[in-house]
């Protein structure tokens, strides 16, 4: 109770002392702070993991413990989720973009502590992903909870949300520029001088904290030995349709793997099918264990050897054919293998599987060049650029994948072809998918925030909070008469006619029988059935507000019936979704 007391009593005196920008320049930096210190956590957590179990393998052993480890990994998570937390720890950005869109912001307190324990047993013990997507949601959930404590409103827990994510996204990767693009560019923050500033501040304090527990090594150093030339442009643009093709794979697998799993309903039967098969994956690859950190480093130095490394095709690395076809295997199993270390209940994050097929993509493709003659290329140029380039598809954020590559490589000499091969690589995707890995499920259920403002605030407004169900109703059977009586009680110039059962039959419309309702001699003689129409199209409740607006603007109708099932709810008003859209629009915008 003293707790409540002093929390208020703050409240009070923050109102009349201190500015609400001010206020939330002061969140951002401690918002900065423990989202780094959450990205610190997560890092080294995963980090004793791997070496506590990698470190003493014996090398004859080691594959057939890596059939078995991630599995556990995913196992430990699985149950913490279900009998410790017991609600769910969503998948890190796509959780994030779900609260923006459907939960005015609110993130649950557990997911604080929830996303950092899953995602460090899940990577750490080999699990085929990364782990910006679960600091990304601690951050986020961090982010949630200080403004439901502070009682802000929607708009301003919303760009809370973004501050978290971009200083998650600057401490766990050291890209305080790209953690900003990030945050405007995939979590949809609007770029407002309102939300500018703390943005800046909450990413700068972010990288500061991660500086300060993990040193200010970059995560991919690279040393450029071949500047890039315009003679190049035409493999970079070649090289963005590649990138592209293989976004879109890896897109499509992921939706696919998702659904499939989506089928089973017995949570341990998706873990012994994901389990098996990631265990099956990486016993044969074993470069697809856990963050692949390693072997993108080594793909950025030209290096393939992660091909062959501990895999029992070690002895074929001198034949080049047998290097292209692991070079594909690689590409194609990443996919799955982090796809179904997903399915199987393990919590991560996208962007370290992409980075790694993005790396591997441009290695093979210079590869692939040199074997045909072009032998001038940078094998390490154009793995950092195919980098980008999936980053750009999968994501589907261009100027995240530019400057995220450039910062966290120092491969800033390559901002041209990252540009054109990341614009390619976007535009090929474009063609095939629409939404990303992240938006896929929010925009088929017309729940995605977009920079779009018209659609953003129509996705934040639902069918049930507009239905008005105040409307006198009557039976097919009833006379003339009967109506009357309701009319004379009745505000509504519209009349629900329905069923017993709550079947809706159609609607009388006071303005149609006007003509009638003064002549007694037709009270009984006139029956409700007669004078009822059916209207064109009706609502359902589950419906997104972006159809119910195309339905009023194709019928011009001024009020729609809401329906279930053909039984009826009561109705919806032009004025109502026109004077509710107002007010989000005014609390969208306002800064």
């Amino acid at each position: 109770m003293r707790k409540v007391s002093v929390l208020r009593r703050f409240l009070i005196w923050r109102i009349k002392h201190m500015s609400q920008r001010n206020f939330i320049m002061i969140l951002s930096v401690i918002i900065g702070v423990l989202a780094g210190l959450g990205a610190v956590v997560i890092k080294n957590g995963v980090h004793l993991i791997k070496e506590l179990l990698t470190s003493n393998i014996v090398a004859n052993y080691q594959n057939y413990l890596f059939f078995f480890l991630p599995a556990i990994g995913i196992l430990i998570a699985v149950l913490y989720i279900r009998f410790v937390a017991r609600q769910h720890v969503g998948h890190g950005i796509p959780s994030v973009l779900f609260a923006i869109s459907r939960s005015h912001g609110v993130i649950k307190r557990h997911n604080i502590f929830s996303s950092i324990f899953t995602s460090v047993f899940t990577v750490g013990f080999g699990g085929s992903v990364g782990l910006e997507g679960p600091t990304v949601a601690t951050g986020a959930a961090i982010g949630s909870n200080l403004g439901q404590l502070f009682r802000l409103n929607y708009k301003q827990i919303t760009l809370l949300l973004g501050l978290a994510s971009a200083a998650a996204m600057s401490a766990i990767f050291k890209s305080p520029i790209a953690a900003v693009v990030f945050a405007i560019e995939v979590i949809m923050i609007d770029l407002t001088m309102a939300s500018l500033i703390p943005l800046l501040i909450a990413s700068v304090t972010g990288v500061l904290t991660s500086y300060f527990f993990l040193g200010q090594a970059v995560m991919y150093p690279l040393e450029l030995g071949v500047s890039f030339t315009l003679k190049d442009i035409p493999y970079y643009i070649l090289l963005g349709l590649l990138a592209g093709l293989v976004s879109v794979y890896f897109t499509k697998m992921y939706i696919f793997v998702e659904s499939s799993f989506a089928r089973i309903n017995i949570w341990y039967i998706k873990w012994i099918t994901g389990g098996v098969i990631l265990g099956i994956l990486i016993f044969f690859f074993p470069s697809l264990y856990g963050e692949g950190y390693d072997a993108v480093n080594s793909c950025l130095q030209g290096d393939y050897s992660p091909l062959f490394n501990n895999s029992l095709f070690y002895g074929l690395q001198d034949e080049i054919i047998m290097v292209f076809i692991l070079f594909l295997l690689i590409i194609f199993f990443k996919a799955i293998a982090t796809s179904v270390t997903f399915g199987a209940g393990g919590i991560g994050g996208i962007f370290a599987p992409t980075l790694f097929m993005g790396a591997f993509t441009g290695l093979f493709f210079t590869t692939f060049l040199k074997y045909l003659g072009v032998n001038h290329l940078s094998a390490s140029n154009f793995a950092l650029v195919g980098m980008g380039g999936l980053i750009a598809g999968v994501l589907h954020a261009p100027l995240t994948a530019v400057f995220l590559i450039a910062e966290i490589t120092t491969g800033y000499q390559l901002f041209v072809p990252l540009m054109v091969t990341a614009t390619i690589s976007y535009a090929t995707i474009k063609i095939f998918v629409k939404n990303s890995v992240y938006t896929h499920q929010l925009a088929r259920r017309g729940e995605l925030i977009t920079h779009h403002k018209d659609k953003a605030i129509l996705s934040m407004m639902t069918v049930n909070k507009l239905i008005e169900r105040d409307f006198k109703t009557v039976t097919p059977d009833d006379k003339l008469g009967d109506l009357v009586k309701v009319i004379s009680d009745s505000k509504r110039n519209i009349y629900p006619v329905i069923e017993d059962d709550g079947t809706f039959c159609g609607i009388v419309v006071l303005d149609d029988i006007r003509h009638i309702m003064f002549k007694p001699e037709l009270y009984d003689e006139t029956t409700v059935s007669s004078m009822m129409f059916m209207p064109g199209t009706s609502i359902d409740p589950e419906e997104s507000m972006e159809e119910v607006a195309r339905k009023f603007q194709e019928t011009r109708n001024y009020n729609l019936p809401v329906l279930k099932d053909g039984k009826y709810i009561g109705f919806i008003s032009r004025a109502n979704v026109f004077s509710e859209y107002r007010k989000l629009l005014r609390d969208f915008s306002d800064e």
